[in-house]
């Protein structure tokens, strides 16, 4: 039970700080629910499409498997069901909104990854998985939603912000990942700057976000 409640605490903690923050009429909470269980349950499909690509012998190298089972594959589905169920909503009526859904598919995907995580490797981890997995995604979520509001309210490039909202966070979550992965014994050292510069643009994102009109 104290594993389950620290790999979910984070999710929480992070989804009420945006949820809140909205400055007008507050979501209703069946759409960020749905797009949570969306995240959530992407985990399993996407980890056995890691596992088959990893057994068969693709994306041997560091950069590569950052680049397409990590970057690649966990965004792109992300950012799929982000365009197929919350962008064509009709509750999706205001630029945040897309970061609050963003958020929500992204922190769902994270806690399901996060608990799978603390079950194999124990709570004593469970505030550095808070500090970097969980709150990483949650941050890669805000620049996709952030994009992807955008693109719906802003009639001329629409399409170039939807590709942005999937580039960006796709090229972020691939860095993150290869660092972790070449940085083995120093990655606190590359990740930590990383981090705090992801966190001051995606605060910067939410408040622009929260400035703007329906129409921008």
């Amino acid at each position: 039970m104290a594993i389950l409640t620290a790999a979910i605490a984070p999710a929480i903690a992070i989804m009420t700080f945006i949820y809140l923050t909205k400055r007008i009429a507050l979501e209703p909470l069946p759409l960020i629910i749905r797009m949570f269980i969306i995240g959530a349950i992407l985990v399993f499909p996407l980890m056995f499409i890691q596992y088959a690509f990893e057994s068969e012998g693709f994306f041997q190298s560091h950069f590569l498997r950052s680049l397409f089972l990590a970057g690649l594959l966990e965004e792109f589905f992300k950012w799929f069901f982000l365009l197929f169920v919350a962008y064509r909503h009709a509750n999706f009526d205001h630029p945040y909104d897309g970061i609050i859904y963003g958020v929500s598919v992204s922190l769902g995907f994270a806690t399901v990854e996060n608990i799978i995580y603390l079950f194999a490797n124990g709570i004593q981890i469970a505030m550095m998985r808070a500090i970097f997995p969980v709150s990483s995604h949650a941050l890669f979520g805000i620049l996709m939603g952030y994009y992807m509001g955008k693109a719906k309210f802003t009639r001329a490039s629409r399409r170039l912000y939807l590709s942005i909202s999937l580039l960006i966070p796709f090229m972020l979550h691939s860095v993150y990942d290869y660092i972790l992965s070449v940085k083995q014994h120093s990655w606190m050292y590359w990740i930590t700057p990383f981090m705090i510069v992801l966190w001051i643009i995606s605060v910067r994102k939410i408040r622009l976000a929260n400035q703007q009109p329906k129409q921008i």
